[in-house]
């Protein structure tokens, strides 16, 4: 996202760069005057944190750091908390007043950690920190010494503090069995919730109610009351869990595909958001009456979406052609998103292949050229538990603009299509998305969309290991293909990697690399590095975590020893960036590398802003959330138990 136009003293210099970032994400809004807002915004091509006041419509820069700046919060007492870490992802929380003023540790006394959580109960706060042994939680409040609280071992996050201060949501694994735990804050366990029957998402206690009289607990308000969503049979629905009364789905409100959900300021409805077959629906669910009605909203994509105060939603809309935009339900003055104005080039539209388990649905931009069957690239989204949607891209602004067709294919095992479709890997991890891929293909072809001897391969993360397992399972069905930080080794990549994403390797395979030794050598792209015939274009982080570099490494020098062609491409950054210059150079690199491979138009990258999405460094902007979020969207597995 842009800083807005408007914002004084933004720090940018005569020689800054000529491109700009922007995060399609909403503003954090302060819980006691929703005027004051925080956001990260475009900095001379960092990502950096800005205030919004929406009675003033004017902005200010909060930080100003060489790497960037993502996270970030805004308080009850309207001070901006920002996360302040290095380049391999540890740091702590600072705040700074929302006038301005120096920046000082949020919470005294708390070590440096991955960001895993950030809950508030008036001026108590609770903070998530990841290490090597897990998740700590430490509770505290501004300028006071925090105390540690809770340890919980392997992949964790905070996910919720409860109103009254006395609970701790804590998520893990959402189909493990103890997806979800409350625990009190002296660190004793209150309830489990398993995921075995049913995936299970936390998503955040019920607020203070607004009116104090209405606060008193019983037998229509409880004391702590958490909002969940509950995979069941063959959909979804919202739930709810509070100490006198357990864990209740309201089976009444079921969706047939995936949802998250959050809590009104009056904690008794919900904002119900849905993602279905590429497009997405606003509803609003009371609690007590039963009820659901549609909250009205522009055909395609709703990134994300927020209840405020007097009724008000805000939302982040967008659809393939229109790049994305803040609106207000209540006309609320919200900043500008900074995406390029107008619309994309060319003609957007969709198809669905016939597949075993159900059609697949391909979201397909076509250039304004009118050429015959132009190049075409599959951009492949990663995950795997995400989905392509109707929304602006950039990587597809890009392509198209430039002359290319693009295809964006929501395999077996992206979410938005329901439990089964999800489940669905038959052929085997990675090679079931594989064969998808090789569907839609022939079905373009067939179409006449494509011609055979011109379509490439571009993903990234998860998507960039579709790449490789496609180049190398079927070498003659592509001319060219770019990896950026992809999975090469899945035995290398689990043991090397984080906790949380070893624990989702495990349940795609039925077991860890020793366990399964097989499974994991046949989905792996190492194995049929020999087999890669058409060139490509591997572009690496050499401080990521997610997509270890060291399996790349291995998977670069199989190649080299097949004496197949290839180019590679280092960034000295973890898995996500938030400096637009990588992601430029990978976008004019990789336009370059495919304007050979597929003999496409040789004319300069159509430069756009670049979207911090789940990718990294791609350009792809697959607009689902932020680089590194650790909040859980239900529906998935949350940015820390998925490589994006």
């Amino acid at each position: 996202m842009s800083a807005p136009a408007s914002a004084p003293g933004a720090r940018h210099t005569s020689d800054q760069p000529r491109f700009k970032v922007y995060r399609a994400v909403l503003p954090e809004v302060c819980p006691t005057d929703p005027a004051r807002m925080a956001l990260t915004g475009d900095a001379g091509g960092r990502c950096e944190i800005f205030t919004w006041n929406a009675r003033t419509g004017r902005a200010r820069q909060v930080t100003d750091r060489p790497h960037g700046t993502l996270h970030c919060a805004v308080a009850a007492d309207a001070a901006v908390w920002w996360f302040d870490e290095d380049r391999d992802g540890h740091g702590i929380w600072r705040r700074q007043d929302f006038p301005g003023g120096p920046d000082r540790p949020a919470l005294p006394g708390v070590p440096a950690g991955a960001p895993r959580g950030l809950a508030a109960a008036g001026d108590t706060v609770a903070v998530g920190l990841g290490g090597p042994d897990g998740l700590s939680v430490y509770l505290g409040g501004p300028d006071r010494t925090a105390r540690l609280v809770l340890r919980v071992a392997g992949a964790a996050a905070l996910a919720g503090l409860s109103a009254d201060g006395g609970l701790l949501a804590v998520t893990t694994t959402a189909a493990g069995p103890d997806a979800v735990t409350v625990y009190r804050t002296d660190g004793s366990p209150v309830a489990r919730l398993s995921g075995r029957h049913g995936r299970v998402w936390s998503l955040g206690f019920a607020p203070a109610a607004p009116d104090p009289a209405s606060a008193a607990p019983g037998p229509d308000r409880p004391v702590a009351e958490l909002l969940l969503v509950r995979q069941h049979g063959t959909g979804y629905a919202p739930a709810t869990w509070s100490p006198g009364s357990g864990l209740h789905t309201h089976s009444w409100c079921g969706f047939d595909t995936e949802i998250t959900a959050r809590w009104y300021p009056d904690g008794r409805r919900v904002l119900v958001r849905q993602d279905r077959r590429g497009r997405s629906h606003l509803f609003t669910a009371d609690l007590d009456r039963r009820t659901l009605e549609p909250v009205p909203t522009p055909p395609g994509t709703v990134l994300d979406a927020a209840p405020r105060g007097d009724g008000d939603v805000h939302y982040l809309w967008t659809d393939s052609a229109t790049p994305p935009r803040l609106c207000s339900t209540a006309g609320t003055p919200l900043p500008t998103v900074g995406a390029p104005a107008g619309r994309v080039p060319g003609r957007h539209t969709e198809l669905w292949t016939d597949g075993p388990d159900g059609p697949v649905h391909t979201l397909l931009g076509l250039p304004a050229t009118g050429a015959d069957r132009p190049p075409l690239v599959f951009l492949v989204h990663g995950g795997p538990t995400d989905h392509d949607r109707d929304a602006y891209d950039p990587m597809v602004h890009s392509l198209v603009a430039s002359g290319y067709a693009v295809a964006r294919v929501n395999y077996r095992g992206s979410t938005g299509y329901g439990p089964r479709w999800r489940a669905a890997y038959r052929e085997g991890v990675g090679l079931t998305q594989v064969a998808d891929l090789a569907a839609v293909r022939a079905d373009l072809i067939r179409r006449e969309l494509a011609r055979p001897d011109a379509i490439g391969l571009w993903g990234t993360s998860w998507g960039g290991y579709l790449v490789l397992l496609a180049l190398g399972t079927r070498p003659d069905l592509w001319q060219a293909g770019v990896a950026v930080k992809p999975v090469a080794d899945c035995a290398l990549a689990h043991r090397s990697g984080t906790p949380a994403l070893r624990a989702l390797d495990e349940a795609l395979f039925g077991g860890t690399p020793e366990e399964v030794p097989e499974r994991y050598a046949r989905s792996s792209p190492l194995r049929y590095a020999d087999r890669v015939r058409a060139p490509l274009l591997v572009v690496a982080g050499t401080r990521d975590t997610k997509c270890p570099p060291g399996q790349v490494r291995a998977y670069l020098a199989a190649l080299t020893a097949a004496g197949v062609p290839h180019e590679a491409m280092w960034l000295d950054s973890g898995h996500d960036g938030y400096l637009g210059g990588d992601h430029v150079a990978v976008l004019r690199r990789a336009m370059a590398f495919l304007g050979r491979g597929l003999h496409g138009p040789r004319r300069e990258a159509h430069r756009t802003p670049r979207t911090e999405g789940h990718g990294g460094e791609d350009g792809s902007g697959h607009a689902a959330g932020a680089p590194g979020d650790r909040t859980t969207d239900a529906g998935t597995t949350g940015r820390d138990t998925e490589r994006r």
